[in-house]
């Protein structure tokens, strides 16, 4: 999980360096473009009749371009029968198209030096290519005949059905990535959210082709997709280009699906998930059910997070391993859904040291939860994100996934200038009272490590799930 802060644009039309306020991209006039803002960036959003949403930011004074596709389908989306069908589908669509090879794509892209990858999430796919500006064509083209035109034979399934169940068993032999998936199924239960992205090795082993394919026709279409392109860019020249790759299919009709909201309905949570591994070290993850990315607390969140377990200044850094030399690696970190959230603790340190890891992490958690952090913690918290929001957007790729899940997520620009007045906004109050709220709520558990039943665990785990 990463923590991640997103902001609202609110500003008056036409001011220079603002957002331009307009409809939401879902709510756009089909056909239309929309100037959203002509600061020192210049981002637009045109809305394709077809339903597909393409928005651009132009950079001054860069020479590479990203593109990415984004597709409203992640592995929430699927039924446990096909748990894992996006991550597995993903892979499918790489191995050849009706026009090129996957020796091909590959050998085009290298050829420019450029990047072609693509990555599966909880609630979205993206596929994505970075590249010279004068390479934007190629990119383009790459991207999208690998969505639109993959072939999806037979014997590349069964190919990469194995590449699959590999990838899975790499995840088992890291104790850190299994953990994830263990904290998640212990906190979300049987829901959707709470199942690992690449599946499971039944789900896998038993999936076929024919299901998986129709998957991809009934996911893969235009409304359900968002094309963001960043860098030394003109919007109207992508927009050229985005007809001549996707084509005929652009002729369809159709409405953009608006942004996942809601609340997820989230049976009991198991408490406590144990993998008994042969592992040098206990990795230990707890935490609670928190905030929704539509939340407006999400920004007093972010900084609590920050502060709690964020840098080496944090709370939990200073108490773990600065004070006490507990273990060498701990942290907290923020998982924000459509309609649920995650505030979750990392450590991993030696097995005898693991009753006294929690012990501390439970203290420290009731502490903040009575007290709320002192001023000087929030500030840092606040410098930490603005620091990292501004910094992490140095490069094109980083701000093309910006744009396109703001668009995807909330059918919306949101500017960093309005982020950052955000995230001034949130008081010591703010952090304070969302902390007597989150830290209260019940906690659930995982462990990787050389213990073979619950009972083997120190007694201050089972102290802090109680």
């Amino acid at each position: 999980m990463t923590s991640h802060v997103i902001g609202t644009a609110a500003s008056a039309p036409g001011t220079r360096g603002r957002p331009r306020r307009g409809p939401l991209g879902h709510l756009q006039r089909p056909g239309s473009t929309r100037l959203l803002d002509d600061g020192d960036v210049t981002v637009r959003r045109s809305l394709l009749p077809s339903g597909l949403r393409v928005i651009t930011e132009r950079v001054a004074g860069v020479r590479s371009a990203s593109v990415g596709l984004w597709v409203r389908v992640g592995s929430r989306d699927e039924r446990p029968e096909v748990a894992g069908a996006a991550h597995y589908l993903e892979h499918l669509l790489f191995k050849g198209t009706t026009r090129r090879t996957a020796a091909r794509i590959a050998e085009e892209i290298d050829a420019v030096g450029g990047e072609l990858n693509a990555f599966t999430a909880k609630e979205h796919t993206c596929y994505y290519a970075h590249v010279l500006d004068e390479d934007l064509s190629l990119a383009l083209d790459l991207v999208c005949d690998v969505v639109f035109d993959a072939l999806c034979e037979p014997r590349d399934f069964e190919t990469e059905r194995g590449v699959v169940l590999e990838e899975i068993a790499m995840r088992d032999d890291d104790p850190e990535d299994l953990l994830h998936d263990a904290f998640l199924d212990a906190l979300l239960g049987d829901h959707a959210l709470g199942r690992p992205v690449l599946g499971t090795e039944q789900s896998i082993a038993d999936m076929d082709r024919d299901s998986l394919y129709r998957f991809y026709r009934r996911h893969y279409t235009l409304p359900r997709m968002v094309l963001s392109v960043a860098g030394n860019v003109d919007h109207a020249h992508v927009m050229r280009l985005a007809r001549k790759q996707i084509g005929d299919r652009l002729a369809s009709t159709g409405t953009p699906v608006v942004p996942r909201t809601g609340r997820a309905r989230i049976a009991a949570r198991r408490d406590l998930v144990l993998h008994d591994e042969d592992t040098e070290q206990a990795h230990l993850m707890l935490g609670v059910r928190a905030l929704d990315r539509h939340d407006d607390r999400r920004f007093a969140l972010n900084v609590l997070n920050a502060a709690l377990g964020g840098g080496m200044s944090s709370r939990l850094f200073q108490e773990v391993r600065e004070r006490r030399g507990l273990a060498y690696q701990v942290y907290s970190s923020v998982g924000l859904y459509a309609d649920a959230g995650t505030l979750s603790v990392y450590a991993g340190c030696q097995p005898e040291r693991l009753g006294d890891v929690a012990g501390v992490v439970r203290d420290v958690l009731s502490t903040v939860a009575r007290d709320g952090l002192t001023d000087a913690e929030v500030r840092r918290g606040k410098g930490q994100l603005r620091g990292g929001l501004v910094l992490g957007l140095e490069d094109t790729s980083s701000r093309m996934t910006r744009i396109g899940k703001s668009e995807l997520n909330y059918g919306d620009y949101l500017s960093v200038e309005g982020t950052l007045a955000r995230i001034d906004a949130v008081t010591t109050e703010d952090v304070a009272a969302l902390a007597r709220d989150l830290l209260r709520r019940p906690v659930a558990a995982a462990v990787v490590g050389p213990y073979a039943h619950a009972d083997d665990l120190p007694a201050q785990v089972h102290e802090v799930i109680s």
